[in-house]
């Protein structure tokens, strides 16, 4: 997947040249889980943004931030996703998060 009209991610651009198949194989998964129920891909990125700030996953979060605006997803919205972690994950974590979403809204 390309993240946001930009390159992909220099480790998952190293992933895919170190394991083909494995690399081929991710994606076409990535593929099926999308296209595999109703949900509309701005609601898909912002659910995934959710889930990359509850894992705690700042390069997942970068890159669905970007996919989540190229899916047509407003600022607003994106942070609104961050504020509704703080009751799950606690405000430090969602304050974290806050940091990593802001890195790519206000480069």
């Amino acid at each position: 997947m390309n993240v946001s009209g930009s390159e992909e991610p220099k480790p998952y651009q190293r992933f895919k040249e170190l394991y083909p198949e494995a690399g081929a194989a991710y994606e076409e998964l990535g593929k099926a889980c999308h296209g595999a129920g109703p949900l509309e891909p701005r609601i898909r990125e912002l659910i995934k943004l959710g889930i990359a700030i509850g894992a705690g996953l700042e390069g997942a979060a970068h890159a669905h931030v970007r996919l989540a605006l190229d899916s047509g997803a407003s600022e607003e919205e994106i942070r609104h996703t961050v504020l509704l972690a703080t009751t799950t994950i606690g405000f430090p974590s969602a304050n974290r998060a806050l940091t990593w979403v802001n890195d790519v809204l206000e480069p």
